[in-house]
């Protein structure tokens, strides 16, 4: 008898884009350092729903990434589900964070939920300009996903 795979797709913690923005920020402010918030989202990334193999392609790549980067998407019954992963284990974590705000949400929120936030939560300040590159790669990854969702919807 075979077992069900673990679900690769993020389900959100919280009920909002905003406020899983708002848990984030308040779960960052408890490090003193970078150092400590680095961890911190190392571990988030570890957490990461197991990412299937058959995934990670060029198909679902994310491009711009220093990093491999792969992401999936899907609708379901009008909220995109978002499943990604990374061959590095801060960018694992930075996928972790994104999809935490992002997955399991209508296009409509998805797309009012502007990734400013990344830069609001001092994370693009604090990565390397390949590693901001890449997040802002994914976050446009996640917008694409959003007005296709948004395209086919109408």
């Amino acid at each position: 008898m075979e077992t069900a795979s673990p679900e690769p797709y993020v389900v959100p913690e919280e009920p909002s884009a905003a406020l899983a923005i708002s848990a984030i920020a308040e779960e960052l402010d408890v490090f003193d350092d970078w150092m400590e918030r680095y961890q911190y989202i190392i571990e988030l990334g570890r957490k990461l729903p197991p990412f299937p193999e058959a995934w990670a392609n060029d198909a679902h790549r994310v491009p711009g990434c220093q990093s491999q980067v792969w992401m999936e998407s899907e609708l379901i019954d009008g909220r995109i589900r978002f499943a990604g992963a990374s061959d590095a284990a801060i960018v694992s974590g930075l996928v972790a964070l994104l999809l935490r705000v992002y997955s399991g949400r209508g296009p409509e929120e998805i797309l009012a939920t502007d990734p400013v936030f990344l830069k609001e939560l001092g994370l693009l300040e604090a990565l390397s300009t390949n590693r901001g590159n890449g997040i802002a790669s994914m976050a446009r990854a996640v917008q694409r996903a959003a007005h296709a969702a948004t395209d086919n919807q109408a």
